[in-house]
């Protein structure tokens, strides 16, 4: 494992930890360490750590669509992760990296990413996770 991954990996458990305890200024706190360490490439990292802590191992390229009725009533955080999740279980780094362009030119990636912190704790906690 490079010591980048397991950067990653430690930041993205940082991340969970702080959710779990329903610490959002902790999660934005150590987002924003992440990128004063490692750029938004590194916040990337971490964030497509938790699409993938969220949907486990993805089926084949392609395979999952989107079922979300009315997305498009929810707010710009809600249909962010719902669309960035699913680029993560596409194996589609493109979509998910331009989302993240997006959020980022939109000012509004920390609430994004607060959004798919806590939304991964409860997918970990339906499935009985902690």
């Amino acid at each position: 494992m490079t010591d980048q991954l397991q950067q990653t990996l430690h930041d993205a458990t940082a991340v969970l930890r702080s959710a779990l305890d329903g610490d959002g200024d902790a999660v934005v706190g150590t987002f924003d360490e992440v990128v004063d360490r490692s750029g938004l490439a590194g916040a990337y990292g971490v964030a497509w750590c938790l699409a993938a802590t969220m949907v486990g191992d993805p089926p084949a390229s392609g395979a999952c669509a989107l079922d979300f009725p009315d997305i498009d009533q929810v707010g710009y955080d809600t249909r962010w992760v719902a669309r960035f999740v699913s680029a993560y279980a596409n194996h589609d780094a493109a979509t998910g990296e331009a989302l993240f362009g997006a959020a980022v030119a939109d000012g509004l990636l920390p609430d994004c990413l607060l959004t798919l912190a806590g939304s991964t704790v409860a997918t970990l906690r339906s499935r009985g996770t902690r």
